[in-house]
């Protein structure tokens, strides 16, 4: 995967992201309570697209949400939707980008297929935590609904997605895993910095 074409083709899309996008409040809450969200965390979004999870985020009063898209159309969106002081929009690379704060929470909603090294990614993240922090990996549709979906329009800019055994397999040894979750609706694979 270039990463060139991966922010052309989300910087295409970026206009139309919002009004795309299926959403189910019972899934994000399950997947924002394997994330650890609660009041007065520390948030990372990885991928964090238009913000879609912005205002969960800040509606489980989150003391701070910082959302990274290597998409600059993508972090734009974002930046323009919500005018809150306890968010803040960075655009680039986060395995490269510096980033301001350890975190409470890292959640990469939507996105993982999207990163070409997934050891790599998990190791950065996982850098990123505050001690008893943790890193949440999470989709709002099954496995089989995400190989159909990057076996689409997504197929040059994404890979498979691995099963929930394989990821938690590639988490650093500092990451327990406690919740692995893929069923018809949702993937959602959390761990704990130990």
């Amino acid at each position: 995967m270039n990463k060139r074409e991966i922010i052309a083709y989300f910087d295409a899309r970026a206009p139309e992201w919002d009004a795309r996008m299926v959403r189910s409040d019972s899934k994000i809450a399950f997947i924002l309570d394997a994330a650890g969200v609660r009041p007065g965390v520390s948030v990372l979004d990885v991928a964090c697209g238009t913000g879609v999870l912005f205002g969960d985020y800040l509606a489980r009063d989150a003391a701070r949400v910082t959302g990274v898209d290597i998409s600059p159309e993508m972090a734009r969106i974002a930046v323009s939707k919500l005018r809150d002081p306890r968010v803040e929009v960075l655009c680039g690379d986060v395995e490269e980008l510096p980033l301001p704060r350890r975190y409470d929470c890292c959640v990469v909603y939507n996105a993982f297929p999207h990163f070409a090294h997934p050891a790599r990614l998990l190791a950065r993240l996982s850098a990123c935590l505050s001690p008893g922090g943790r890193l949440t990996v999470a989709h709002g549709m099954s496995l089989a609904a995400l190989h159909r979906h990057h076996a689409g329009a997504a197929r040059g800019v994404s890979r498979p997605m691995l099963e929930p055994e394989r990821l938690a397999a590639l988490m650093p040894p500092c990451l327990v895993v406690d919740v692995a979750v893929s069923d018809t609706e949702k993937y959602v694979v959390s761990a704990r910095l130990r």
